[in-house]
């Protein structure tokens, strides 16, 4: 696998044309000499973009909802990146035309302008390090200040070799998403085996992979990674930790590794729920978590008003917390659940992604996430892959938070209220799916 350099965006492959009849697109003028590497001649660097992002927020929001919607089961617990899955079609959608551009839209609620601008002035602002993310971190000895947050956001574009893209869609790629372009024979096991090993890496090893299989007919693949790794800045002491009882959906009490806490900490409260944000330290990221207080379902406490209602309405108080452990993951085959939730054009072979090469559609879309939240504070990863190929302040009452039953969490950055993960808990004891 050749790794190409983001700053000199570089294409790779013989310039000829693909299988199956596709037209290919070179970069190099027609009658120049057809090189087996072409290099474009602009030096693209990323964009420092100061683009508006409320609009692109409120719709990764919207979006999340809707998939939490469509993917928690009652039984189940769900942890999903509306970033990390906003991102990756966001890319497609950089090089996607007429009604399949008009679908991406509608569904993930994208902003009418600006969109790759926007991404960038985001994702910039959320990232803490310009490498990949440490597989290994030393724990704090005690009594020292907990770190700053891990946030690591990668992009990255593989093509096919001999399989050439628009320069536009590829000078997009790089300027506002920092993804670089790997070349790779995805008709050989060997395709997977590298995007897999580069999910390892940006995940920290915290996820093995991102496709189980490849077509070997696929002939682009856009992936992103996100990883987080935060301490909390009020820690739970572990003596304080013991098993207590969760009461399930369906009535059953099983018993869970509990933490437990009094602190002054942001509440507030709505009809049917109860909120509290647990600051992570040195940084603007925070969690909600969003407690039911009657039969209200966990995952409608994710819609966007409540969590807005929850941010503009907090005060402090002391808050008396009981909050079980958990660590689990998800996999979504998004193309089913896409479908079901409007994505049509998209995947079939009358996409129109003619931004990026004719014919195109996504064949695969594949999201994987997961959580860790213990007592120092939370880790969490996902990805998101689509192939594409042909188509032919301490007050004097104390607030008791015990979220002893099914329960919402959000991970957000103050500042842009970016969400970086949303999920529910129904059962802390299960690993997920």
């Amino acid at each position: 696998m050749a790794l190409l350099p983001l700053g000199r965006l570089v294409v790779v492959g013989a310039l000829l044309a693909t299988a199956c009849g596709a037209r290919s697109h070179p970069v190099t003028p027609p009658g120049s000499p057809q090189p087996s590497v072409a290099t474009l001649h602009a030096d693209l660097t990323r964009s420092s973009a100061n683009a508006p992002t409320s609009s692109l927020v409120d719709g990764m929001y919207a979006f999340g909802q809707d998939l939490i919607g469509h993917t928690s089961a009652s039984s189940q617990n769900t942890v999903v990146s509306p970033l990390s899955i906003a991102l990756a079609f966001s890319m497609a959608r950089a090089g996607a035309h007429g009604a399949t551009a008009a679908e991406l839209d509608r569904i993930f609620h994208f902003p009418a302008g600006m969109r790759d601008e926007a991404f960038n002035t985001l994702t910039r602002g959320l990232i803490t390090t310009d490498g990949t993310p440490p597989r290994t971190t030393a724990t704090p000895s005690p009594g020292t200040p907990p770190p700053p947050p891990i946030v690591a956001i990668a992009n990255s574009l593989w093509l096919d070799q001999g399989f050439h893209v628009r320069q536009p869609f590829l000078n997009t790629l790089a300027e506002q998403y920092g993804a670089g372009v790997r070349s790779v024979d995805f008709s050989s096991p060997s395709a997977l085996v590298a995007i897999n090993e580069w999910v390892q890496e940006q995940t920290a090893d915290r996820i093995k992979k991102l496709f189980d299989q490849l077509d070997p007919a696929t002939k682009l693949v856009l992936a992103n990674a996100i990883y987080l790794k935060a301490s909390w800045i009020f820690q739970f002491d572990p003596k304080l930790t013991r098993d207590a009882a969760f009461t399930r959906r369906d009535g059953s009490v099983i018993h869970v590794s509990t933490m437990h806490e009094d602190e002054v900490l942001s509440y507030a409260e709505g009809p049917g729920w109860q909120a509290v944000e647990l600051p992570y330290a040195s940084s603007h990221l925070a969690m909600w978590v969003l407690v039911p207080t009657g039969h209200t379902d966990p995952a409608a406490l994710l819609d966007p008003a409540t969590l807005q209602a929850a941010v503009a309405q907090h005060h402090a108080e002391d808050v008396e917390l009981a909050l079980p452990k958990w660590d689990f993951s998800t996999t979504l085959d998004l193309g089913e659940v896409l479908a079901q939730m409007g994505v049509h054009e998209a995947f079939s072979p009358a996409a129109d992604f003619s931004g990026i090469s004719p014919d195109l559609y996504i064949s695969q879309a594949v999201h994987r996430a997961n959580i860790t939240v213990d007592e120092n504070g939370t880790e969490a990863a996902a990805v998101t892959g689509l192939a594409m190929a042909l188509g032919a302040m301490r007050t004097t009452r104390t607030v008791h938070v015990h979220a002893d039953h099914p329960f919402a969490f959000a991970i957000v950055d103050s500042r842009s209220r970016a969400p970086l993960f949303l999920g529910t808990v129904t059962d802390p004891k299960a690993e997920g799916s």
